[in-house]
């Protein structure tokens, strides 16, 4: 029999801006202590030394993170120009040099141009996807190379923000399952030269804004001045754009007991609320007019 969790039941979302040098779970564990939440998960992994936006989803809000594995991305990154290295950034051994060839700003922003749009991207060996059980990292730590099909996404965005040979600063918003390392590696030898990723920021996850992040210092100094949930968003907060429907009584306790309840309005992915807007789950709804329950929160009553 596996050990109770203890802790607080938290529910709600933290827009985390994880500091560099730690992995995305250290950096959830760290939340988790300074709340004493009971139940905590991540939407999306930040390499260790990677900066930025890591929402974490605290109690019943875990039921939401793999929805919001779905959204977009912004991130500030820099290129150093010239040398690979065998992970793609800062932390792998060199692997390649090559000379910089002189670049405009025009010149590159032509470049940068020239990946908006859907692309077909291969995922670097140094990824979490698995080959037969196996994280592809850990593979590619013992040498071996595994054949990796391109996958389809998106760069709705990208500009230059800064250019003194050999750092290229640039800015993306992207689709999920975009590896920036491997766009800095392509951009690098689009321009002539190899590359890899010097520093990465991701700035925001849709549909959240930047300043709403908070560092681990301030949500300390928070806990200690008794305002430990003061930075926490609605546990639905990552699903603003999904419509949200509002169910009478005899709905809701259907709902909550996991039967597919009819509704008057909306089609696919819902929020479902009670008479007293609390939130209830998430389901799909049907041409039927029929919402079937894909996540039910247990939560407790709103008087």
């Amino acid at each position: 029999m596996g050990r109770r969790r203890t802790g607080q039941d938290i529910h709600g979302i933290l827009l985390l801006d994880k500091p560099a040098g730690i992995s995305s779970n250290q950096a959830l564990q760290h939340v988790r202590r300074l709340l004493s939440a009971r139940k905590a998960g991540h939407s999306g992994s930040l390499d260790p030394f990677a900066t930025g936006m890591l929402p974490v989803c605290l109690g019943e809000a875990t039921k939401t993170a793999a929805f919001m594995l779905e959204s977009c991305k912004t991130y500030h990154a820099a290129i150093k120009l010239g040398s690979a290295t065998r992970t793609g950034d800062i932390e792998g051994e060199v692997s390649l040099e090559m000379p910089v060839p002189e670049l405009s700003r025009q010149a590159i922003e032509r470049v940068l141009n020239g990946f908006l749009g859907s692309l077909e991207q291969v995922p670097p060996m140094y990824s979490a996807l698995k080959h037969q059980g196996q994280p592809l990292y850990k593979l590619a730590r013992q040498g071996l190379s595994i054949e990796r099909k391109p996958r389809r996404i998106k760069i709705h965005r990208i500009e230059l923000k800064a250019w003194e040979s050999p750092m290229l600063e640039f800015e993306v918003h992207c689709s999920k399952g975009t590896y920036i390392r491997t766009l800095a590696e392509d951009i690098a030898t689009a321009l002539g030269s190899c590359g890899h990723l010097a520093s990465l920021r991701r700035i925001s996850v849709e549909p959240f804004e930047t300043n709403a992040m908070i560092t681990l210092d301030d949500l300390q100094a928070a806990v200690a001045a008794g305002r430990s949930q003061a930075h926490l968003l609605p546990l639905d907060a990552g699903l603003s754009a999904w419509p949200r429907i509002e169910l009478g009584p005899e709905g809701a306790e259907r709902f909550i007991h996991g039967v597919p309840v009819a509704v008057a309005s909306g089609r696919g992915m819902v929020r479902l609320v009670s008479p007293a807007g609390q939130i209830l789950g998430l389901a799909e709804v049907g041409d039927d007019g029929i919402a079937r329950p894909k996540r039910v929160f247990v939560m407790p009553a709103v008087p």
